[in-house]
């Protein structure tokens, strides 16, 4: 007597839950498994949001490299050892900025995707999935700015947060744009008695995003010294915190779990890291580690933290095109020539997601794509492994 082949049955939540604990490189090569798979894992918001969820925690994050000669970029594992070559991933930016994009800056990061500014323009790019946005540029054209990029959650929201001045005699403007409302607006703040740092001390002019605020460091005329600006993105509101004593001059980065500053003291030879232990709380600012340069391999003591691993291990640059890693305990442990890639200012850190904008997929064929998809799973899922 000839057996039947016994049909095994996968529900539609165990498909689900499985794909959900996949990365997101290996998700992005299933879509082209079937018709289902490529709608749930490129249009479905619900499973790419709780994909973000699941994995933010846990997964590693990446460092974006971009050639200002050849137009191409390199994500890095920061988790790997930088001359581990299989950790890096070239990407090529050629669909997203036009054909001349020699002028352009990075100005910060968030859940997956990277805000740029080139010129007179503003784009959003998710370098996993490709999918981008440019978005209008703010009517004041001749004025200097600084950016900053954060997500809202009470919203679902995400802003592009901008501060500008047309010189230092007049209080910074500072206003957001809204990826929801499609729309520019002026923040609130009469009489900010600031001025952008930048523009004195020529400092990368991108915000830092910490605790759903971005922060900036800028010079306090009623503190007559630099302080953090710090603009809400829930509350869409400014504050500020000044710099702990004897703090004069740094730079505004985040350390692992805290909002940080690190100075470099060119006649030692160090670069000393400073932690605001307690969010907002002024008197915990503390110096947690004096990173020793080593002058054999960084031979001007140019030295900028850039990010910090899982195991605490600092990754920073140089002024000649290197990358440096030093352990927790400022032991040096690594170092690699990036040639063509200007480290100091096309340089960012974010970790992958398969998240899009909100408007990106409100379109007919999504809609229909998503209103079928429950059948198509269970259906596919009956027959797996028929």
């Amino acid at each position: 007597m000839q057996l039947r082949k016994p049909i095994m049955f996968v529900p539609h939540e165990l498909i689900i839950q499985i794909l959900l604990r996949l990365p997101v490189k290996s998700l992005i090569r299933f879509k082209s498994v079937c018709k289902l798979w490529f709608s749930l894992i490129s249009h479905d918001s619900h499973f790419a949001n709780s994909h973000f969820q699941l994995n933010s925690e846990t997964q590693n994050h990446r460092i974006l490299l971009i050639s200002t000669s050849t137009h191409e970029s390199l994500s890095i594992d920061c988790e790997a050892s930088l001359h581990n070559d299989s950790a890096s991933v070239s990407l090529n930016l050629d669909s997203i900025f036009p054909e001349d994009f020699t002028c352009y800056e990075i100005n910060g990061s968030c859940r997956g995707f990277i805000l740029f500014r080139c010129y007179l323009s503003i784009f959003i790019w998710n370098p996993s999935t490709g999918g981008h946005r440019q978005i209008p540029f703010g009517s004041n054209f001749d004025a200097e700015y600084s950016f900053g990029f954060g997500y809202d959650e009470s919203t679902d929201d995400y802003l592009v947060v901008s501060t500008y001045q047309h010189d230092y005699l007049e209080d910074p403007h500072f206003e957001y744009f809204s990826l929801k409302a499609n729309a520019w607006k002026q923040v609130e703040a009469p009489h900010f008695p600031f001025a952008n740092r930048y523009n004195l001390l020529h400092e990368p002019r991108g915000g830092s995003l910490y605790k759903g605020a971005i922060h900036w460091l800028a010079y306090c005329y009623d503190l007559c010294n630099n302080a953090i600006v710090a603009f809400d993105l829930i509350e869409r509101k400014l504050s500020y915190m000044p710099l702990p004593h004897p703090f004069q001059c740094g730079v505004l980065w985040v350390y692992g779990e805290f909002l940080s500053l690190y100075t470099t003291d060119y006649r030692n030879h160090t670069v000393e890291i400073w932690v605001m232990k307690e969010y907002k709380v002024n008197s915990s600012w503390t110096m947690i580690l004096v990173l020793p340069v080593d002058l054999i391999v960084c031979p001007k003591a140019l030295f900028f933290p850039l990010c910090c691993t899982k195991r605490g291990d600092i990754i920073g640059v140089d002024e000649e095109d290197r990358m440096f890693k030093y352990d927790q305990n400022g032991q040096f442990l690594d170092l690699h020539s990036y040639p063509n890639y200007d480290l100091r200012c096309k340089v960012t850190m974010y970790i992958d997601s398969l998240l899009s904008l909100p408007g990106d997929g409100d379109n007919k064929q999504t809609r229909e794509d998503d209103k079928n998809k429950k059948n198509e799973v269970v259906k596919y899922s009956r027959s797996l492994f028929s």
